[in-house]
């Protein structure tokens, strides 16, 4: 039972797969299309019980359906082809609205006594349009629905084929009826100017709450003054790195940068001199280091630089050229005077085992060893 159950629903799977596809977008589309359709079928069905209660001639109601028929089956098969892809306007709203809009005139001259039914339907017809059009697309269709049923209306008065079915309706019932589907273009255009109003604010509002997470996002893991990873930044990819150093057991090196005599400067110079180091030596090592290294600032005038997949050797040997760049590169200060500084660098590879604070505390230890070596110096930690 429980197999048939499924084979049953597996069927019932792929006959909708087969018939609106698996694209997302198609299946949005398909069933926009659909929903429309059901809408027609409800006023074919109601046209023929005009027709069967003798309100009008059943003959044009049948050829009416044939048209409304043709309609909806277009529309699904451009639609499920995939050729109304090529088109601006692949749910072809547009066309089915102008097409709705015809029909419903049509219904408007052939439904005799009953064509009051028309200007419902007519709002029915622009909700659509409401959320699917343009403002200047639903000027444009609310002008064709004034001239659509400005000429069947023209038709009810003043033409009589034979195939017509012939009433006696008042000058002053169709003037109603023509101002009641005025009254429902109208509105409807106005509708649509503001919900298309309110959607462009709602853009501009989610882009600029975008701009704004992503700059509170910068503040959270960048350094104001250099603009480099801060320390909260570095402490996450440390931990990143030092887990997928220890997975394939590739070389990590980890290396602490510290401005030599750095307080000297902001005691000579003042704090704004400071500042302006402090990024000009930023933007010198960075300048140095490749893309893969992340050079973040720890704090005050100490640096880290993480260095994935590197070996102490060529790890050195980029470290001595910052050192080298750093010491040859002045910085220029404001008012013309030039500063000269250099760097003291601790170097340590990570070991099999060891956490992130025990590598940070052997770069620190080699750090100091520099310092106390005469600074502006790399030294590699054992």
């Amino acid at each position: 039972m429980n197999q048939e159950a499924t084979g049953r629903r597996g069927l019932a799977q792929r006959t909708l797969d087969a018939l609106i596809t698996t694209d997302p977008h198609q299946r949005i589309r398909l069933a926009m299309a659909g929903l429309s359709a059901l809408l027609m079928l409800g006023c074919i069905g109601a046209m023929h019980l005009v027709a069967a209660a003798g309100l009008t001639d059943p003959v044009p109601v049948y050829w009416w359906t044939l048209a409304c028929g043709a309609g909806i089956t277009t529309v699904f098969v451009l639609i499920r082809s995939g050729a109304s892809r090529r088109l601006a306007d692949p749910s072809l709203t547009l066309f089915q609205i102008i097409y709705a809009i015809a029909c419903n005139a049509a219904a408007y001259v052939i439904a005799g006594p009953a064509r009051g039914i028309a200007p419902p339907i007519l709002a029915v017809i622009m909700m659509f349009g409401v959320f699917g059009l343009t403002p200047r697309q639903m000027v444009g269709v609310a002008l064709y629905g004034l001239v659509a049923f400005g000429a069947a209306g023209a038709m009810v008065q003043w033409w009589h084929p034979a195939w017509l079915s012939p009433d006696s309706q008042p000058p002053a019932l169709s003037a109603a009826y023509l101002v009641m589907i005025a009254v429902v273009l109208a509105s409807s255009t106005f509708l649509t100017t503001r919900v298309h109003s309110a959607r462009a604010r709602l853009r501009s509002q989610k882009r600029e709450l975008a701009a704004a997470v992503e700059q509170i996002r910068e503040l959270a893991i960048r350094d104001e003054l250099t603009g480099l990873p801060n320390r909260r930044c570095m402490l996450e990819m440390m931990r990143l790195e030092h887990a997928r150093a220890q997975r394939s057991r590739q070389p990590l090196l980890l290396a602490q940068l510290d401005l030599d005599h750095f307080k000297a400067v902001n005691d000579t110079h003042g704090h704004a001199a400071g500042d302006v180091a402090l990024q000009s030596f930023a933007q010198t090592v960075h300048g140095c280091v490749r893309a893969s290294d992340l050079l973040a600032r720890w704090g005050g005038e100490e640096f880290l630089l993480l260095m994935a997949n590197t070996h102490p050797a060529d790890g050195a040997r980029l470290l001595e050229r910052v050192r080298a760049t750093v010491a040859a590169t002045p910085v220029a200060l404001p008012g013309g005077t030039q500063l000269s500084l250099t760097v003291s660098v601790g170097l340590a590879e990570l070991a099999p085992g060891e956490s992130t604070a025990a590598l940070l505390q052997r770069a620190d230890a080699a750090l100091y060893g520099a310092k106390r070596l005469g600074r502006n110096r790399v030294l590699l930690a054992h």
